[in-house]
Formats: structure tokens, C-alpha cells, sequence
């Protein structure tokens, strides 16, 4: 019974992240239709980095 659940588990988290990618592809897709080159990735990464930034220095310290 538990290997049933095991499999049931495996099969509900594969169709999840399948879902999460495929979303995450038309986002992607709807923010730049012309594409991204390898020139686009070190200003994409620092537009990352910087909003990881804001959001720590705007969280209340715990």
C-alpha cells in the first residue's frame, strides 16, 4: 500500500513541476518574444541580484 502512495507521490510532484515549468516558459516568453542571448545573462543576473537586495533590506530583521 505505501509503495502505491510512494508512486501516486512521484506521479502528482512530476505533473506539478512539469506544470511550474511549462508556466514559468510562458512568462518567459510573454516578457521578451524576441528571445535571450548570451549577452542578456550577466544584466539579467545582476537584475536578480539586486532585487534579492531590495527584498532583504525591506523585510522587518527578526
Amino acid at each position: 500500500m505505501s509503495e502505491l502512495f510512494r508512486e501516486a507521490f512521484r506521479a502528482y510532484s512530476a505533473q506539478q513541476a512539469r506544470r511550474t515549468l511549462y508556466e514559468l516558459g510562458e512568462y518567459a516568453a510573454d516578457r521578451n518574444p524576441k528571445g535571450y542571448t548570451e549577452a542578456d545573462v550577466p544584466r539579467l543576473i545582476q537584475e536578480v541580484r539586486a532585487e534579492k537586495l531590495r527584498r532583504r533590506r525591506a523585510q522587518p530583521n527578526k
